[in-house]
């Protein structure tokens, strides 16, 4: 039995049809190779973590050239326009575009995280509105949860949003929100509740960025970069039936959402680790700076916890019915935060003197430019924030202790 993917060729819905392994993976590693080369030749290994600043408008073409190949929202039942891949071949895909040096994905909040919100939360109208743009690459998405205020700990949300008839009017602030400034639709968590406090009362919104009443202020990072946005809500509104679930709920939506965001698409970002301490090694043995068995050991020990990394992330592709995390996943971002941190160190050690210039003359990669420092200072500068965005060690601990081994609640 096949059907036809919305945003691709035919594909395969019986079990027995899915083509093996080995040689899914040489279909994805083959297409791009085929289609990042002329005018997306540039984008090859960029807009990554630290780099999501690069070629942004690019990469939005880029999806609508994946979305032409059936390369998007690969893992995605079919009814919703997906390919309803396996769980292996969607960690193949994930991998095998790494490897082939498929750059940063400019709709990887609306695939990853709003869209199979929608498919499990979400109403079938709204599902029918927004599901078909993020398949083929037409609209872009950014998550509106951090505060001031309120930033790994989510339940101190204050921006509020009162029913005014038929429209939310939403008042507030959110900060670190990525790709804000390019981005047609934001999901936001808000207080819909007058009085409710923590957890309770708030309601999971989606919101037009293109209105009077937001504004976006980009954040300049010491990298130099601004994809980070502060957004200001200031009379905002979008149409009542803008809910992913019932008023009230948006605290069991969004854990959904963060869920989802622990998935499959670390696999992805483990390949990018690969390929930055490749980097790295390289350089080692360019400098001579790999005959110092000090540095030859750290190295290999960096190797080794890359690879724990993928394995932790397969072993715990999983969310439960309630859309909870397994309990292994619980640990990966706290691995991978502090993974990343020691890995920039490294980079930044094994260039020596000069690591003393941000900009210098690099003979594999040429001159990075007055605008662009080299790629070990921007894994070294960026990976600094790893262990505080999308959840600081201290709550992630938090978590573990709390959710995963059922420890008592840190008090208050």
């Amino acid at each position: 039995m096949t059907t036809t993917n919305v945003t691709g060729p035919a594909v395969v819905s019986d079990r027995a049809e899915w083509p093996d392994e080995r040689t899914f993976r040489e279909s994805v590693s083959t297409w791009i190779g085929e289609h990042l080369r002329g005018d997306f030749a540039h984008l090859a290994h960029r807009g990554g973590p630290g780099d999501e600043h690069a070629f942004v408008e690019d990469r939005m073409a880029w999806e609508r050239e994946l979305a032409s190949g059936g390369w998007t929202c690969v893992g995605w039942p079919i009814e919703h326009g997906g390919r309803g891949l396996p769980l292996h071949l969607e960690v193949a895909f994930h991998e095998e575009y790494a490897r082939a040096g498929g750059p940063g994905r400019a709709g990887l909040v609306g695939e990853g995280l709003l869209g199979p919100t929608l498919i499990h939360f979400g109403s079938e109208q709204l599902q029918q509105q927004f599901l078909p743009g993020i398949c083929n690459g037409t609209e872009f998405w950014c998550q509106g949860y951090s505060e001031p205020n309120a930033g790994s700990d989510l339940a101190n949300v204050s921006t509020r949003a009162t029913l005014d008839g038929d429209e939310w009017v939403i008042e507030g602030q959110k900060v670190w929100t990525s790709l804000a400034q390019w981005s047609d639709w934001c999901f936001v968590v808000a207080r819909s509740e007058p009085g409710s406090e923590r957890h309770r009362g708030l309601s999971y919104l989606l919101v037009p960025m293109d209105q009077p009443g937001i504004e976006v202020r980009p954040i300049r990072q010491i990298t130099g970069t601004a994809e980070f946005n502060e957004v200001f809500f200031t009379g905002a509104r979008t149409p009542a039936h803008m809910i992913v679930g019932e008023p009230g709920e948006g605290w069991r939506v969004a854990m959904g959402t963060l869920a989802f965001e622990r998935g499959v698409l670390t696999l992805g970002q483990q390949m990018a680790f690969e390929r930055e301490l490749a980097h790295t090694i390289h350089t080692s043995r360019r400098n001579g700076s790999n005959q110092d068995p000090l540095v030859r050991q750290r190295l290999a020990d960096l190797w080794a916890r890359v690879n724990i990394m993928r394995w932790n992330a397969v072993r715990s592709l999983r969310v439960d019915e309630d859309v909870e995390l397994a309990g292994e996943a619980m640990i990966n971002k706290l691995y991978w935060a502090n993974l990343h941190q020691a890995m920039g160190e490294a980079a930044i050690d094994v260039l020596g003197a000069d690591a003393l210039l941000t900009r210098y003359s690099d003979p594999d990669e040429g001159d990075a430019g007055d605008d662009e420092m080299g790629v070990d200072h921007k894994l070294f500068f960026f990976s600094r924030a790893d262990t505080i965005y999308g959840g600081s060690d201290e709550i992630q601990r938090n978590l573990i202790g709390e959710r995963a081994l059922g420890l008592p609640k840190e008090p208050r």
